[in-house]
């Protein structure tokens, strides 16, 4: 399937999804507020980063080689059962640790004890969460794009309806359980669709490790390991900054804003998965690559600068119909953000052939470098500009990002003929 229609069909999962994060916006922005937006976003990091370390850190793997392995389902289903079996290990270890620092956790968190149930509902679904993660990552691998379609749009009709109900109930608590949860039960869909499938067996999901698969894999968790620290501890950061400099309530908006960014520009991110890396994963030859790549640049690339362009020039009503007047403040952040967004794109079609040929020191260094620029960039735009500098330092370190990974990306392609 090549990329324009892979686009055309995950359009569908995305145009539902997007509908869904619309309303779900509108609905959390009613009764969450921005300071509940900022609480949300805190507990939203933490859930990336336990779900990589507790298992989905391999997923980038099951993806690539389930692919590469297309016409040896032997080899596929030894990496499925390794996967599976790091999975459940390391889930059931992750939520035993969960239960135990609840308190903890939600102190330092929230800053308040009110939310610690919270964090038992996470414990006790994470394994469905994580299952659920690895056969969408085995679909994606298998080029399943119809069931994988299927189950994204299940995903987002359990969010919406899940998070709406607990949200109107219980306020923030209630996003809170949702956030939680959701993942869990879009699982009972997921495991149905690849149940269906000829090539889908129970005993191919658990088993002993096999420590050379483990050791193929090991590039990739560490990889998705240091993506899982650096993004979400930035965020997590910045937004502890923004509360402190300009109070509670800019950190909010500024979350809205990223969320704002995540929903239009999913229709390319999507693809990106979807597509780009298991059809990298697959080619070898330089040409082929370079082929591929430039796909990416006349397709994407100018889809989410026009994306950006259209959310830009609607901002106004943005605001008011998918947020709320009180989100009025976010305003400043448009135009930068929507530039930064744009070279986001950019650098990621080239970050993704990193994942595809296992580029380990590269993506790592990289990730690691600019994680701690941005933070730095965010501090002294801030001080100079105020509150939108958040976005002009998101502008800049994407700026600078993409121009050193091509730099690296294309001096490797030179050398050689076949990758």
């Amino acid at each position: 399937m090549n990329l324009l229609k892979t686009s055309v069909l995950n359009g569908a999962a995305v145009l539902i999804k997007t509908i869904t994060l619309f309303v779900l916006n509108k609905i959390l922005a009613v009764y969450l507020g921005p300071t509940g937006y900022a609480a949300l976003g805190q507990f939203q990091n933490f859930i990336q980063m336990v779900t990589t370390f507790a298992g989905s850190a391999i997923n980038t793997a099951v993806i690539k080689y389930t692919a590469e392995y297309h016409e040896d389902e032997s080899k596929q289903r030894a990496i499925w059962k390794t996967a599976g079996s790091i999975v459940f290990v390391f889930s059931l270890m992750f939520a035993f640790l969960i239960l135990i620092f609840q308190r903890q956790l939600s102190l330092y968190i929230f800053h308040t004890l009110e939310y610690q149930t919270v964090f038992v509902w996470f414990a006790v679904f994470l394994l469905f969460f994580n299952f659920n993660t690895l056969f969408l990552a085995i679909l994606n691998g298998k080029k399943e794009i119809l069931k994988l379609v299927l189950a994204n749009i299940a995903g987002s009709l359990f969010a919406l309806i899940v998070t709406s109900i607990l949200a109107i109930k219980l306020h923030l608590y209630g996003a809170l359980i949702a956030l939680s949860i959701y993942q869990s039960i879009a699982f009972i869909v997921t495991l149905f669709l690849c149940y269906r499938a000829d090539w889908f067996k129970f005993s191919s999901l658990f088993g002993k490790i096999d420590l050379e698969i483990t050791k193929k894999l090991s590039s990739f968790i560490w990889m998705a390991l240091v993506s899982a620290i650096c993004v979400p501890l930035s965020q997590i950061l910045i937004r502890a900054y923004l509360s402190q400099e300009f109070g509670l309530a800019y950190a909010g908006y500024w979350e809205a804003m990223i969320r704002l960014s995540t929903v239009y520009l999913m229709l390319v991110t999507t693809t990106l998965g979807v597509y780009y890396l298991p059809r990298l994963s697959e080619l070898k030859m330089i040409d082929e690559i370079k082929k591929e790549v430039y796909l990416g640049y006349k397709f994407l690339f100018p889809l989410a600068v026009a994306g950006g362009v259209v959310i830009f020039v609607l901002r106004d009503l943005i605001i008011n119909v998918l947020f709320s007047p009180s989100f009025a403040p976010m305003q400043s952040l448009f135009f930068w953000q929507m530039m930064g967004d744009a070279l986001k794109i950019g650098s990621w079609i080239l970050a993704y052939l990193m994942l595809s040929k296992a580029m380990t020191k590269l993506y790592i260094s990289t990730e690691i470098i600019f994680t701690l620029s941005l933070i730095a960039l965010t501090y002294v735009c801030t001080q100079l500009f105020g509150f939108e500098g958040v976005s002009m330092a998101h502008l800049i370190n994407y700026g600078m990002y993409w121009v050193v990974i091509s730099f690296f990306i294309f001096k490797s392609l030179k050398q050689r003929e076949i990758i």
